[in-house]
């Protein structure tokens, strides 16, 4: 069900460009046959530059439905140019078989939906329907009984099954020619999304070696003086049992005290690692046990149909975990709300308060860990915090990595 209707959402949203493209389509033709007489000349490289911009437009669509297009180098606008121009003569195949084919399958997903709502309750609007109204959403027969009524909500079982069985695979066809020509060809340098490959997998390693870093200094500076704490005191305790048991027992509570901080500090290290009510209660009751312990009332709103990878739920845990101490801290806010949703294989997350805004990234708020961490999951961090508020901290990160 989950991914029908995610596929759904990715047809209607392709309907969207398709209308544009179609649009452009028509523009097109008509500089293409007023070049003949010169006009479209100047026309042209206005005609380009939209083309290029719906072909962006259509990447990054199809990117928050999980599916990457690697953009290819920036296009020339220039006529001459762009008649050369492998990638923009790919762009222009893809708005023509996007303006038709796509337009289809666009229509489909946004039609299936109301026919299979309309037949399947047909039988309940079927006496407020006019005698020689159209019974089916094909256009076609008419119901005299009760009988011919309900079955007429049998084609809205087709439909549902319809949506059901194909729009996943609809939605990869309209897909489909964006991934063949709007991605960059053999032509194209792809040093670019290397070197940017590279810096996030240098930051994953960097926050890797952090992260030891900061577990080493918890257990050097604080359970392990406990526990040699606690060998002391239990030597002394030995050694004066005979002749003073009751400071011997004295020092033993001390020594029991102390046992009891090393262990909390241990459990405090090991949550830091991977908090265990993450794979007790899933993203979903972790995240609400983050918001009943904030200082300022927060609501969580999460929709999650499936768990993501543990790395992914983590990260999204210590993200939340440190904006929440951020607004605690730092926003004046009286109120905070944590949206969570899974869309097209991807995690979106949103964390907004009322407070006074004026977050800054380079004032160490911990929001250069978050982005390195977001960046090593090939994820996308966006922070918007004008002064006087709202902040809102936008994460998107895909759900398997």
């Amino acid at each position: 069900m989950s991914a029908a209707l995610a596929a759904l959402g990715q047809l209607v949203g392709g309907l969207g460009t398709a209308l544009l493209a179609l649009a452009l389509l028509g523009i097109a033709l008509v500089t293409a046959a007023a070049c003949l007489v010169g006009v479209g000349l100047l026309l042209a490289p206005t005609v380009l530059r939209a083309l290029h911009a719906l072909a962006g437009r259509e990447r990054a669509r199809l990117a928050r439905h999980g599916v990457e297009v690697i953009a290819p180098e920036p296009s020339p606008t220039q006529l001459r140019a762009a008649l050369a121009d492998p990638a923009t003569r790919r762009a222009a195949g893809w708005l023509a078989v996007h303006a038709t084919f796509g337009l289809i399958l666009g229509l489909c997903g946004l039609l299936l939906p109301i026919a299979a709502v309309r037949d399947t309750a047909f039988p309940l609007l079927w006496p407020l329907v006019p005698d020689d109204a159209t019974s089916t959403s094909l256009g076609f027969g008419t119901a005299d009984s009760w009988a011919e009524a309900s079955v007429v909500s049998l084609l809205g079982v087709g439909w549902i099954a319809i949506i059901l069985g194909l729009t996943p695979g609809m939605a990869r066809l309209q897909a489909r020619p964006a991934l063949r020509l709007l991605s960059a060809g053999p032509e194209a340098d792809l040093s670019l999304r290397i070197a940017e490959l590279t810096a996030t997998r240098a930051a994953a390693l960097d926050a890797h070696a952090v992260e030891l870093r900061r577990i080493e200094r918890s257990l050097h500076d604080g359970t392990q003086n406990r526990l040699v704490t606690v060998t002391v005191l239990l030597g002394a305790a030995r050694r004066m049992v005979a002749r003073d048991p009751a400071g011997a027992d004295e020092i033993l509570e001390r020594a029991q005290s102390a046992a009891e901080q090393a262990l909390a500090e241990l459990r405090a290290v090991a949550r830091g690692i991977l908090p265990p009510v993450l794979a007790d209660r899933g993203l979903a009751g972790a995240l609400s046990g983050l918001a009943a312990h904030c200082a300022v009332p927060c609501r969580t709103d999460v929709e999650l149909p499936e768990r993501c990878a543990a790395s992914v739920e983590a990260t999204v845990y210590f993200v939340v975990a440190e904006a929440l101490t951020n607004i605690a801290k730092h926003s004046g806010a009286t109120r905070a709300t944590v949206t969570v949703r899974s869309r097209g294989g991807r995690l979106l997350l949103r964390v907004e308060d009322d407070g006074r805004g004026g977050a800054d990234e380079a004032g160490g708020s911990g929001l250069a860990g978050i982005r390195r961490r977001i960046a090593a999951h090939d994820g996308v961090l966006s922070l918007t915090s004008p002064v006087g508020g709202p902040t809102i901290l936008e994460v998107d990160v895909p759900c398997g990595s």
